[in-house]
């Protein structure tokens, strides 16, 4: 017969492993506790056109793209595309990737010539036709 307090230790390793088992992973739980608001366009664009300056200057890229992000005399979206409805979220992790993505991956960004978009930031991808 094993001694109560090991059946005590087993008892309280189990509880523990079943709370762990039981709890959400973070991917199932999304926007971290955040309500699912709507991205506020106008505020969003403008925090993207500053980011996007601030980029181009940190990695002395000239473009176009950047020069628009730049001067205050280029106006700055204020509506996503019809039936584009991304959440406060989306709008978050899509500048903390611009924010954190290599000179390299910025350059391609901002491209004259057939430019990317990080994928954080590719909230409605444009419909495939059939």
């Amino acid at each position: 017969m094993k001694p109560p307090s090991f059946r005590l230790s087993q008892l309280a390793l189990a509880a523990i492993a079943l709370a762990f088992c039981m709890a959400p992973t973070p991917g199932d739980v999304g926007g971290c506790g955040q309500s699912p608001d709507l991205l506020d366009a106008p505020t969003f664009f403008v925090n993207k056109k500053s980011t996007d300056c601030s980029r181009c200057k940190e990695c002395e890229l000239i473009s176009d793209a950047c020069d628009h992000a730049c001067d205050d005399q280029f106006p700055v979206a204020t509506a996503f595309p019809e039936g584009c409805y991304p959440l406060v979220h989306d709008g978050e992790v899509c500048l903390r990737a611009l924010r954190h993505a290599s000179c390299d991956d910025y350059a391609k960004f901002a491209a004259d010539s057939s430019p990317t978009t990080a994928s954080e930031c590719n909230f409605c991808p444009p419909e495939k036709a059939p």
